[in-house]
């Protein structure tokens, strides 16, 4: 029998697909959009990540939630030294979510808030992908847009508390194999995750109505 992090794995792959082709992302890693694109899409990280990490300090005791919570996957901090380099210090007073973004964070703020499993899901799904992922979209953009490698503008990509990225996904995929749920529970993270990749995708579809390639 497969375990539930292959299962999450395999479940969710079909949406993962879908996420990392979107037109936006494939334009976008394609060097066919410039800096302001980029710089669009980080700021609409900040609304999910704010929502992920603003309640994580309350799911640290949670039996299911709990043992996900580690501070060196944090991405916020990052993030905010990120959008001040491409936007300036007053990077927050210009912030606007895309409706698709706000719908995407609202829910990740909601299981936060009243069901710890589903947070998992949304856990795993932005995590685990900016541990994998996320390292081709840093490549692409210090050489795009002339990041300096591993500093401003892409930091949020570094994780500079994980010094062994493979070690630590096999740790994680092990705690999501321990994960204290039944089977109904452990189902329902699954369908979780597969939302979590379809609120993202929204978000991909909308940043690619904002930045369409002049045909």
């Amino acid at each position: 029998m497969d375990s539930f992090s292959a299962l999450v794995r395999t479940a969710s792959h079909e949406q993962h697909m879908e996420a990392e082709t979107s037109t936006f992302m494939s334009d976008l890693l394609g060097g066919r959009l410039g800096v302001e694109a980029y710089t669009r899409y980080t700021e609409q990280l900040w609304f999910v990540y704010e929502a992920l990490e603003s309640g994580a300090e309350r799911l640290v005791s949670d039996p299911v939630a709990g043992p996900f919570i580690r501070p060196e996957l944090f991405r916020l901090a990052a993030l905010e030294r990120d959008l001040a380099h491409l936007r300036g210090p007053e990077w927050r007073s210009a912030l606007t979510a895309l409706p698709a973004t706000r719908a995407y964070a609202d829910r990740v703020r909601e299981c936060a808030e009243r069901w710890p499993a589903g947070y998992v899901a949304h856990h795993y799904t932005r995590y685990l992908g900016d541990l994998s992922g996320g390292q081709i979209i840093r490549d692409k953009a210090e050489k795009t847009w002339g990041f300096t490698k591993k500093g401003d503008g892409v930091r949020f990509y570094v994780f500079e508390g994980i010094t062994n990225p493979a070690a630590f996904k096999r740790n994680y995929r092990a705690l999501l194999d321990a994960v204290r749920a039944d089977d109904l529970e452990k189902q329902r993270i699954v369908t979780e995750c597969k939302r979590a990749f379809a609120l993202n995708t929204a978000v991909f579809h909308a940043l690619g109505e904002e930045f369409p390639l002049s045909a």
